[in-house]
């Protein structure tokens, strides 16, 4: 799961007289600490352009270097970690609330690690400890709302008032989004129909739904290919809702073929998002055993960008599997 770094590259050290410790490296919570420690630094700068200009080299080192979460092989270390990285970029834009890069990289941030980490842990428990999933929905739900208000807040950059005319004029926003804001409009979609996905039940989120299909529809228009059809598998969420609520099987099952197509069948993600929708929803086991088996087929260094997130959709795939009755009411072949 591509989530933002949160590591400064270490510069100016090649002439340093003082040689590095070639058996120990700084403990995480001592690295947490000498970030906090500069970035307080940072905000006691006597002068608000120089704090200014610093503040933002921060930034954009976080929300430009290289990707270190989606590469990493280490699901635990990620979801400990992560949170971190969350709150301090929150700390910067609390002085920089206008810098694109921290709000997308916040929508981004938040919507993959409350997938990864909070909405799956419900989604195992729902039919065997329900009070313990309704609480892991909850807090995952409100936590993909404030991963949508960043990335309202960064397409109304360039669209003032973007949110209100979502509600309004859906259609007639969406159409306002340029190719420019592609990562924005995406994440934004993203993790607005996955918080509407756990709050089905709530009327004032059911009327967010035009919203949600126009921002998707746009990203389609954009760009289909966007992050190897990445569009293509939010659309299967949304057409995988019932029928009274616009979705539809066969549409769902047509984004899914695409997805595959244009990620050249290299992406585990879309057979774990069938096999979740619409699978479970028509009660189709050999289906949901057979798309599952694909995500456990796959090998996570082929494509270094997605390890992380195959790594952790197999894990959840091997637990779906293992409890698959739960989910479904025939019997076992």
């Amino acid at each position: 799961m591509a989530g933002p770094p949160t590591a400064l590259p270490a510069r100016g050290l090649e002439n340093s007289h003082v040689p590095p410790c070639p058996t120990r490296r700084p403990s995480r919570r001592a690295w947490a600490s000498s970030l906090a420690i500069a970035l307080f630094a940072l905000l006691l700068l006597p002068g608000c352009s120089i704090k200014q200009y610093a503040l933002k080299g921060v930034a954009n080192s976080l929300t430009e270097g290289p990707d270190v979460f989606g590469t990493d092989e280490d699901p635990e270390l990620i979801r400990d970690a992560l949170p971190f990285g969350l709150k301090t970029m929150e700390s910067l834009l609390e002085a920089l609330p206008t810098h694109e890069g921290l709000l997308v990289s916040l929508c981004k941030g938040y919507t993959a690690y409350t997938y990864a980490y909070v909405q799956s842990e419900g989604d195992l428990l729902v039919n065997t400890d329900y009070a313990r999933a309704t609480a892991l929905h909850e807090r995952a739900r409100k936590l993909y709302l404030r991963a949508q208000r960043y990335g309202l807040r960064a397409l109304a950059l360039r669209h003032k008032g973007i949110a209100d005319s979502l509600a309004m004029f859906p259609d007639r926003a969406a159409a306002r989004i340029t190719a420019r804001e592609l990562p924005a409009l995406y994440w934004t979609a993203a993790s607005w129909g996955s918080a509407i996905s756990l709050g089905k039940d709530r009327p004032d989120m059911l009327a967010d739904l035009p919203a949600i299909r126009a921002l998707v529809q746009r990203g389609l228009q954009l760009d289909e290919k966007f992050e190897a059809g990445s569009f293509h598998e939010a659309a299967i969420l949304l057409d995988a809702l019932p029928e009274v609520m616009g979705g539809s099987v066969k549409s769902a099952r047509d984004h899914f073929q695409r997805a595959v197509a244009i990620s050249g069948d290299k992406r585990a993600s879309p057979y774990m998002t069938l096999a979740q929708s619409v699978s479970v929803m028509k009660q189709d086991r050999a289906e949901f055993r057979r798309l599952l088996g694909r995500v456990l087929e796959f090998d996570p260094d082929a494509d270094p960008s997605q390890r992380l997130a195959t790594i952790v959709m197999q894990r959840k795939a091997k637990s779906l599997l293992e409890r698959q009755d739960e989910f479904f009411i025939d019997e076992a072949p």
